[in-house]
């Protein structure tokens, strides 16, 4: 079993090492990571400029790919032939912060996987609620891949897990929840006088109900959350029709 590696927070992120060492006792396994952060940037498909793809080495000695563009371009590139590597299961992570509810659109963990399951290729991205996690949600991933394999993904279908800090209650099978964002505005001046802003405020919480991927996390439970990429809202879908829209 071929198995590509990727992740959102770089090739050098400790996370991704981990990850990759776990996956190596179930499969053969490439790295093509970015060669920077691309934390919440989301889904991307780099057309206006050249992508360069370097070899370089990872912590424990072994050979890796990195590329100049985002997380799904690493596994575009792969997907389309820059490598002499055809993955039959993709894996991102492991992110150090989890990846729950609407996050999933920001996420560059999740969106490589989304690139991946866009080509049928069967995709899990893996996140954690602290680093303290990684080994745990390391073995977990190793364990759930040959599954994968066995059992098949829907096309366009990937597998979002996310792994609690702490304790390990078990597993549950989760939809995803609802996310709360404390985003805030910080003005500054550059010191032209220049108005810049950050993004900034606290950390996001949510609404920890029984059966998301939130109230998984926030009682001590790996989450498993199948996402297809249809986003319609079928239910809306009709009360439009009767909007008889104009043309």
């Amino acid at each position: 079993m071929n198995i590509l590696v990727t992740n959102d927070d770089g090739y050098s992120a400790p996370g991704l090492l981990i990850l990759k060492q776990a996956l190596e006792k179930v499969g053969a396994v490439t790295v093509v990571a970015p060669d920077q952060n691309w934390s919440a940037g989301g889904h991307v498909k780099t057309l206006h400029k050249p992508l360069r793809l370097n070899q370089v080495q990872l912590a424990d000695g072994s050979t890796a790919y990195a590329s100049s563009g985002a997380p799904s371009d690493c596994v575009s590139l792969v997907l389309l032939g820059a490598i002499d590597f055809k993955p039959d299961v993709i894996v991102s992570g492991i992110n150090p912060y989890p990846n729950l509810s609407h996050d999933v659109t920001y996420s560059g963990t999740v969106t490589a996987a989304m690139e991946g399951a866009l080509s049928g290729i069967p995709s899990l991205a893996v996140s954690v609620e602290d680093a303290v996690a990684y080994e745990p949600a390391a073995r977990f991933a190793a364990s759930l891949v040959p599954l994968v394999q066995q059992h098949g993904v829907p096309r366009e279908v990937l597998l979002n897990i996310n792994v609690p800090a702490g304790e390990i209650k078990g597993v549950q099978l989760t939809r995803l929840g609802q996310r709360v964002y404390n985003d805030a505005l910080v003005a500054r001046l550059d010191p032209r006088g220049r108005p810049y802003y950050w993004i900034g405020g606290d950390f996001p919480t949510g609404v920890p109900d029984d059966g998301t991927d939130v109230g998984a996390l926030h009682h001590g439970y790996i989450s498993v959350t199948p996402i297809q990429m249809d986003m319609t809202a079928y239910q809306f879908l009709e009360t439009l029709k009767a909007w008889h829209l104009p043309g």
